[in-house]
């Protein structure tokens, strides 16, 4: 079979011990990662990671990352009948930083990619070929060939890029796994944006427009070498039975290729990712587990050990697990609002700033020796430090009176945020260090990106060419 074999072994956080349980990992107290992030913003100040003159950081809970990783390995090992091969490919596209992929790799994850460069990415991490998979709706032929040639797994997204590889295929041998992307076209969630299985969605071949499911049928006949089938039915906002709704129908149609063709050519199923993850508390909420019993209620065929799996998972591995941390460098008060005018914005939370509405952060105040802030509650904008209105973390939110030099924390950020900088107004990327907290209570810091220096803008900006448009 086309999948690594891997034996996940149930475990916990770095803090937990060589006895804690899957169990445990994924029920990881939302008061142990509240106590590690207070320690941390502490620890940030009295270490000189935020200062005057660096105000702004992001920090990754390398233990919270851990035990997000070993939920989802035990949930499924617990649920699948032994032996079943299994590969989970952390999305890239949600933290795009090689320590983090290095980080998940050494926790049993290999990586979905989908572009060249994320592909360089985890090739830097160390991920071997075999444990990545490559989507993405508009692959190119050169593209392709280097994953045939790598062996990198790869699912094709429509009709066009089908027959494109029937040349490429025949071309050249590959050890690479092929599948189809198939859009079960079964509802979107609360986010239009975000929904990947309404009607009308731009992924992968939709499974109920007339005529469209006797064709695969008739795809996989034709082509021997195409063994797996791809969904991608979740992301925020889609609950888990509209999710479960979308593997069911991969299921169903994975059976009836084999059941047509005679034989099980069809062995993996990629169910992809997309669990949600709440932005509202500490609490991780809904769980790998309760992901799991979603789908054994609505596939129980799925865990039988006919079947190989590959999941995608990004946002909930890592987005509870990462922090913004930023001075207040101004306050003043506009047509009676107070405003806090920071250096956290849209460089770091794009889809905060750009639709608030969907993506709410939670703002956390500290003193500027890093205790958490009290006092009488008042509404305030925290604004970030690009130039228009509309650069706002949050309206309104009643905090305790914010003064220059107090910190603002923003949790939840550890994926689709800090990791991938937005350059608007070409300012520069924040550094980001992971944390642990031994039992000593000691925050360890390690930098796994550093600050961009302002100086290296303009190389980027075209300052080699300046004469270029003259």
């Amino acid at each position: 079979m086309a999948v690594d074999a891997h034996a996940h072994a149930a475990g916990g956080s770095a803090e937990d011990g060589p006895g804690a349980t899957a169990e445990d990992a994924a029920e990881h107290s939302a008061e142990d990662s509240a106590r590690r992030r207070d320690l941390a913003v502490r620890a940030a100040v009295e270490q000189g990671l935020i200062d005057e003159d660096a105000p702004l950081v992001c920090l990754l809970d390398t233990a919270g990352i851990r035990a997000s990783a070993a939920a989802l390995t035990g949930a499924f090992a617990r649920a699948l009948a032994p032996g079943t091969p299994v590969l989970h490919a952390f999305a890239v596209k949600a933290a795009p930083l090689v320590p983090v992929l290095r980080l998940l790799a050494d926790a049993g994850l290999g990586c979905e990619v989908a572009s060249p460069g994320e592909l360089a990415l985890a090739r830097a991490a160390g991920v071997a070929p075999e444990r990545i998979v490559l989507d993405s709706p508009a692959k190119t032929a050169a593209e392709l060939r280097e994953a045939l040639a790598l062996g990198v797994a790869l699912n094709a997204d429509n009709r066009q890029e089908l027959e494109r590889l029937d040349a490429l295929v025949a071309a050249a041998a590959t050890a690479s796994p092929i599948g189809v992307r198939i859009n079960t076209q079964t509802g979107a969630g609360t986010i239009d944006a975000l929904s990947t299985a309404t009607a009308t969605s731009k992924f992968g071949i939709a499974l109920r427009d007339p005529g469209a499911r006797e064709w695969l049928v008739r795809a996989y006949l034709d082509r021997p070498w195409l063994t797996r089938l791809h969904t991608h039915s979740g992301s925020q906002g889609v609950p888990l039975a509209l999710i479960a709704e979308g593997v069911r129908e991969l299921y169903a149609l994975a059976e009836e290729i084999n059941a047509a063709a005679g034989r099980r050519q069809v062995d993996t199923l990629d169910i992809g990712g997309g669990l949600p993850v709440n932005f509202t508390s500490d609490a991780t909420t809904p769980t790998y587990a309760e992901y799991v019993s979603a789908l054994r209620s609505a596939v129980p065929g799925l865990f039988s050990g006919a079947y190989g799996l590959v999941t995608e998972f990004g946002r909930s591995l890592t987005a509870k697990h990462g922090l913004v941390l930023s001075r207040v460098e101004y306050t003043k008060t506009t047509g009676g609002r107070a405003i806090a005018l920071t250096h956290a914005g849209v460089q770091v939370a794009t889809r905060t700033v750009y639709a608030p509405a969907a993506w709410p952060v939670r703002i956390l105040p500290y003193s500027a020796k890093g205790a958490p802030l009290t006092g009488p509650l008042v509404a305030q904008d925290i604004a970030g430090p690009a130039c228009f209105a509309g650069d706002l973390l949050a309206a309104a939110r009643e905090l305790p009176l914010l003064a220059p030099g107090d910190l603002v924390c923003v949790p939840d950020t550890g994926a689709y945020a800090f990791t991938a900088h937005y350059g608007y107004n070409s300012l520069p990327r924040p550094a980001v260090h992971g944390f642990t907290v031994p039992p000593s209570g000691k925050v360890r810091f390690t930098l796994a990106r550093p600050a961009q220096p302002v100086s290296t803008i303009p190389a980027e900006a075209g300052a080699a060419t300046p004469d270029a448009l003259l």
